[in-house]
């Protein structure tokens, strides 16, 4: 069996008595780092005779074969990562797909998830949202990843290193526009634990004021559909692209004005004036 174990992202009194189990009882661990692993034992003061793997970024390809046939031979593998769960923006995604491929079974221990603990920090809205794991690194690639999410509407959940919040903050500041509410939590559940919310602007201050250290959750709330804007060329075209889809001149109006959320009346003069051959 393929046991996925979601560990404590800071305080280790999150662990529950059922991941502390299958600790002492395992007999062989994939583990994102060893040392960590092993501090993590001795501040939960607790034991284990697991064969320890080390299995990382790095190595993750080369070692899904020597992981895959341990699963195959009936032998069970604990997966832990550093924090949270294993898959979500750290190793063990294909190790999953490789279990599944070979009809082995999966089991996930639930736990902390730097993901929620942010989401309900941040005070934004909860009922839709959405995760994209880390920015790219470069400022080109970056840039181009915030304005394809400039008009999601989902509150929008992802994780940046220390030494390039600032970069990332501008970036969505750029895409975004610079009055989006967002939340910045950092070294969330740990003793240093701190939350700063408010405008994207007042966010790169408050980045740009100190030294930023340690683990780094940012979220930012959706497109509002309702501030969208629309000049009457683009009415007319979003009328003109239904009408070559097939759709009559009324209905394409009405659509249009769904769509938009922009009174049919509007739109409707939109067309009139397009027309008439006035400047639209």
């Amino acid at each position: 069996m393929l046991i996925l174990a979601c560990l404590p992202i800071g305080d280790v009194r999150d662990a529950s008595a059922h991941l502390i189990e299958s600790i002492q009882n395992a007999t062989y661990v994939a583990a994102e780092d060893s040392r960590k692993f092993a501090r993590l034992c001795q501040e939960l003061n607790i034991k284990h005779h697991a064969k320890v793997i080390t299995f990382f970024e790095g190595n993750e390809s080369e070692k899904i074969d020597e992981l895959t046939s341990l699963l195959k031979s009936q032998k069970d593998v604990l997966v832990v990562t550093d924090a949270g769960a294993p898959g979500v923006s750290d190793p063990g995604y294909r190790l999953i797909r490789a279990a599944v491929e070979s009809d082995v079974k999966i089991k996930v221990l639930p736990g902390p998830s730097a993901v929620v603990t942010a989401l309900l920090l941040s005070g934004l809205p909860t009922d839709r949202f959405c995760f994209e794991g880390f920015p790219p690194r470069t400022q080109g690639a970056r840039s181009k990843w915030f304005n394809d999410l400039a008009q999601e509407e989902r509150t929008i959940i992802f994780f940046e290193a220390p030494h390039r919040i600032v970069e990332s903050l501008k970036d969505a500041g750029d895409a975004f526009g610079l009055d989006r509410i967002g939340a910045v939590c950092r070294e969330m559940s740990k003793h240093y634990e701190e939350v700063v919310r408010g405008e994207l602007s007042q966010l790169i201050e408050w980045a740009e004021s100190k030294d930023i250290l340690g683990e780094i959750t940012i979220v930012i709330s959706g497109f509002d559909p309702g501030t969208r804007e629309f000049d009457s060329a683009q009415l007319v075209q979003m009328v003109l692209n239904q009408e070559s889809a097939g759709e009559g001149r009324k209905e394409a109006i009405a659509q249009v004005a769904k769509e938009t959320g922009i009174s049919k009346r509007v739109v409707f003069d939109a067309m009139v004036a397009y027309k008439s051959g006035d400047k639209i």
